[in-house]
């Protein structure tokens, strides 16, 4: 399963094309009766704008990292499994990076009330317009989704104020003696010697 991750982490074009293909089918079972190559074409021209936002999204990401995919897949990794970085330059990249994801996801319980009320009313909409299979089908990806949304929030939250906590705390033996000698606060003085 890691090994996955990591190939979907490095690759964004097989997370792109994976969703779109999950997509197509879902939208095929909800819908029988048009050709399948019709509906992926179909969805990857109406998720282009998801497709852009997620590029320039990665790009920043791949900024904070260091400008590299491997830095990017590390820092995510750590992240996932909770492990501070204790190379100082490392540190440096995983803060930027927690700060711009939390900063990102500053809206998210709007946007998820938003997405369940957006999801909601296409179900009502499917129950009027469509027959009980549209509806049941819909009915069931709202449910599925927003719950998965939610707790894939909470999760990805937990862990970016986790991490963030970490990292403003130094590191065991600091980068150097000396620095980490510089930021210890003053011993008060001893008396009676």
């Amino acid at each position: 399963m890691e090994r996955i991750s990591v190939f979907l982490a490095k690759h964004l074009w097989a997370q792109i094309a994976l969703s779109v293909l999950t997509a197509s089918v879902l939208i095929t079972l909800l819908y029988p009766g048009r050709s399948f190559p019709s509906v992926v074409v179909r969805t990857a021209v109406i998720s282009l704008g998801g497709i852009t936002v997620a590029l320039v999204a990665r790009r920043r990401e791949k900024r904070a990292a260091g400008g590299t995919t491997e830095g990017l897949v590390s820092l995510d990794r750590k992240l996932r499994t909770g492990e501070v970085p204790s190379d100082p330059q490392e540190r440096a990249a995983m803060r930027d990076l927690v700060g711009q994801r939390l900063h990102r996801s500053r809206h998210r319980v709007a946007a998820l009330v938003f997405l369940a009320a957006l999801f909601s009313a296409i179900t009502v909409l499917t129950a009027l317009t469509a027959g009980p299979r549209q509806t049941i089908g819909m009915a069931v990806l709202t449910v599925v989704f927003i719950g998965w949304m939610v707790y894939n929030s909470n999760l990805q939250t937990r862990r970016l104020r986790t991490m963030r906590a970490a990292l403003q705390t130094e590191p065991s033996g600091g980068p150097t003696g000396e620095e980490s000698e510089a930021r210890r606060p003053p011993r008060p003085a001893e008396s009676g010697s």
